[in-house]
Parts: structure tokens; sequence; C-alpha cells
């Protein structure tokens, strides 16, 4: 327990010092975010803000879970196999958001070459989860073993939470702010199944998203970017499978989980009848273009994320 506050504090006291220089350095190159066209026309005045601040949340995230995991005597496999999970997550999204900037405009990596990306690294976590676990998921105390689907629905997890949270970060402090019950769901669950690798490292993450949120609460001096959201979704996708979580992942992560079903109804809606069913997916926008305000919105939808994980939770100790 002593290791995981350590592993929270060092990664919040990381994020809030990395924060300064790194947003000077961005306001010096003029790196800023380009807004969608399609976007509410509040957004419009958002555009120039500085972006890719995932690359201080990341390194805050590495470095404390590093140092607090030598300390602790527990770097092995599991832990190399997350940390290098997710590098290269953080590098596909920093891709994503330089083709960004160096198209100036909100257009990156095409939806085919993101998802390619996402899903080779997803086999890294996935093969080794395979060769650790067999192909028995868990749930509570019990256990299935599945087959073949096993490494296909571990694709599956990490490659759509790494989305999931990719969509739900549309607004100051939403991403930041919904993920850390998701996260403390997660590191409780994990703490309790005796995986204390995944516990510390959940810490880290919960104090860079803490940090971070000094630079990110309206109105944000930085956006993390796709180099943050990819990343810290693929990243939650692939604690909860190293955790033992991943059925309960739904719950705890069921913020980002609507988010993406807004997206998916809505399309299909529109493709089908050539109705919407929300004002605009992802359906914080539809809240937003309710009169919702950001801040309203954001307070919301971390009430809801808190609820769900402290639910998640309750199960794994009555299943």
């Amino acid at each position: 327990m002593i290791m995981i506050a350590v592993a929270f504090l060092l990664s919040m006291i990381l994020c809030l010092l990395l924060g300064v220089p790194y947003i000077d350095f961005l306001k010096k190159k003029t790196i800023g975010q380009y807004i969608l066209e399609v976007a509410p026309e509040a957004h419009a005045q958002k555009a120039g803000t500085p972006t890719t601040g995932g690359v201080f949340i990341i390194l805050a995230i590495i470095i404390s879970s590093i140092i607090t995991l030598l300390l602790a005597e527990k770097m092995d496999k599991t832990a190399l196999v997350i940390l290098i999970t997710l590098f290269f997550m953080t590098l596909a999204g920093f891709q994503d958001d330089f083709l960004k900037i160096k198209g100036h405009e909100n257009k990156g990596l095409s939806p085919r070459g993101k998802l390619i990306r996402q899903i080779l690294i997803a086999l890294i976590p996935t093969f080794y989860a395979v060769q650790t676990y067999g192909t028995v998921i868990t749930f509570g105390s019990k256990s299935f073993d599945i087959g073949i689907m096993y490494p296909i629905l571990l694709v599956f997890i990490i490659t759509g939470a790494s989305n999931a949270y990719n969509l739900t970060d549309g607004l100051d402090g939403l991403a930041a702010s919904v993920g850390i019950p998701s996260f403390l769901a997660c590191g409780l669950i994990a703490h309790m199944g005796g995986h204390n690798v995944v516990a510390i490292i959940c810490a880290s993450v919960i104090g860079a998203s803490l940090g971070f949120l000094k630079y990110n609460k309206p109105k944000a001096q930085v956006f993390m970017g796709d180099t943050g959201s990819l990343a810290l979704g693929g990243l939650l996708g692939t604690l909860a499978i190293m955790g033992r979580c991943e059925i309960l992942l739904a719950i705890f992560g069921g913020v980002i989980v609507a988010e993406t079903l807004s997206v998916i109804l809505q399309v299909t809606s529109y493709k089908l009848t050539g109705k919407r069913i929300f004002k605009m997916s992802p359906i914080h926008h539809h809240f937003e273009l309710c009169g919702h305000s950001e801040k309203r919105i954001v307070a919301e939808f971390t009430a809801v994320s808190l609820i769900l994980s402290i639910i998640a939770v309750i199960l794994y100790l009555v299943i």
C-alpha cells in the first residue's frame, strides 16, 4: 500500500513539474489544436490551444511506475509488457497528432491506419496474457475457458478502450476526470486480487491525471491530444486484462463505453433511417448542444464514472 501511495504522489508531482516547460515549448513552437468544422461552435475559440499534452502525462506515468516498481522489487515481465504497450500506444497517438499539426487541420492518421497500429500493439499484451493465463477469463471468483475467443476478445478490449477514451476526450478536463474513477476501480480490484504491479501503475495514472487537470481544466492551457487519449485508453484495457478484471471494465469504464455506443448508434441510425438519435455524437456534445456547460458535463460524467466504478468494485467483492 505504501508503494501505491509513492507511485501516486511521484507521478502527480512529475506531471505538475513537466507540464510548465512542455506547455511553454508548445507555445513557442505554436503547436496548437485544429478544431473540426463539425464541432459545436463554442469550440472554435479553442483553436490554437497547445496539444500533445499526453507526452508529459505518459512520461510521468512511466518514470514514476519504473521507480516505484524497482523500489518495491516488482519490476517483472508483466510490468514491462504493460509499459511497453503504453509506450507504443503513445507513439501511435503522437504520430496522429503530428500529422494533424503538420497538415494544419484536424485530420491525422486514417481510421484504418490508426486501427491497424492499435491492433498490432494490442497483440503484445495479448500474447503475454495467453502465455500466462491460457484462455481463461475471470469474473470475480468465477472463471471461464473461452478458447480461441480469448485472444480475439483481448485485442478487442484494448483497441476498443483506446478508441473509446479517444472519443471521450472532447471537453476540457473530461477524459482525465472520467478516467480517474475507472483507473481507481481497476487498481483496487487488482490490489485485492494480488496483482500489485497493476495497482501501482494504476496509482501512477491517477496521480498523473490529477496533475494534468491543473493544466486541462476549463479554460484548458493544453490538450492531451491523441498522444494521451489513445495511450491512456489502451493502458486501461491492458491493465484490466493484467488485473484480471476485463469483464468488469465494461462497468467501471461505463462512461467511455457509452461515448462509443452513442457514436455507433448515431451512425447506424443515420445510415438506416436518415435520422439522428442525438444532436451530435459523442454524447457529451449532445448535452453541450442541449445547453449544458462544459463544467457541468464534466462534473456529471465524472459522477457517473465514480458510481459505476463503485458498483464494479462491489460486484467484484460479492461475486
